[in-house]
């Protein structure tokens, strides 16, 4: 599988209740379960008016499904091509 950055623009993301959170979170377990495809949902950040989800998946095409599916929206799928971090900079 591939890793995809899903941008989601959702204005007041980051007003949202820990119970709205919540189904958020269980909507989309919902929908991986229900997919039939590979797909895992790794994390999400959410930020005042945006959250970005890290996803993994065979396609954009399957992420977009995803979305379609439980309902949320999508600004930008973005495939992750390689990880960089300070242990990059070493060498380690």
């Amino acid at each position: 599988m591939k890793k995809f950055v899903i941008e989601r623009n959702l204005p007041g993301a980051g007003k949202l209740s820990a119970e709205d959170l919540q189904a958020i979170s269980q909507t989309s377990c919902s929908v991986v379960d229900s997919l039939g495809k590979p797909y895992q949902w790794i994390e999400s950040y959410v930020t005042d008016d945006k959250i970005f989800c890290v996803h993994m998946a065979d396609s954009e095409e399957v992420i977009r499904e995803h979305a379609n599916l439980g309902g949320f929206p999508v600004t930008n799928v973005f495939e992750v091509k390689t990880m960089i971090s300070p242990a990059t900079a070493t060498g380690a």
